[in-house]
């Protein structure tokens, strides 16, 4: 009767401990795959942080760059009494072309398709700026191209700065 006793308390002390040591190996495979993504919440968080800065700036930066290529601001900023069509239309293009190589690097922090806005707007911009000088003569004013300029931009049924504008700010919501 003692053996007897003694083989049921090593029985359920080794089916105890067994129990014990697959608990241990779970356990320990549980506890190092939440440590592992503790990490990388703890690593994520700051990069996060700092993306969502870069993203806000880009959208700041983005928004500054549509106010200066508008070209109400443009002319006012860049015309000066007694110049031609052809030197303000000159002038025009080269800073439209500087702030967009200075903004170009935006497009890391924007989606594609607020990108490709920015970009049209660029260009649309351009376009009107040529297609008003190309209605005047060599011997113009730079007043007169301006109001060439503000009469075209008047004919738009809708702003592309006002919609370009609005993108940025839906896009910088959504984030």
């Amino acid at each position: 009767m003692e053996i007897k006793f003694l083989l049921d308390i090593l029985k359920y002390t080794l089916s105890g401990l067994l129990v014990i040591i697959g608990a241990y190996f779970i356990l320990r495979n549980q506890f190092n795959f939440s440590n592992k993504v503790g990490l990388n919440l703890k690593q994520a968080t700051p990069l996060s942080k700092d993306v969502i800065v870069l993203k806000l700036q880009a959208y700041e930066r983005l928004t500054l760059f549509i106010e200066r290529i508008n070209p109400t601001s443009l002319i006012l900023r860049l015309h000066q009494p007694g110049m031609y069509a052809l030197h303000l239309q000159g002038l025009l293009l080269s800073e439209i072309r500087a702030e967009y190589q200075h903004n170009i690097t935006q497009q890391l922090y924007v989606n594609e398709t607020t990108w490709l806005l920015i970009k049209r707007v660029k260009d649309d911009t351009i376009t009107i700026i040529n297609a008003a000088c190309a209605q005047l003569n060599e011997s113009s004013s730079a007043i007169d191209l301006s109001k060439m300029v503000f009469a075209r931009l008047a004919s738009l049924d809708d702003s592309p700065y006002d919609l370009a504008l609005s993108v940025i700010k839906q896009e910088m919501d959504e984030m």
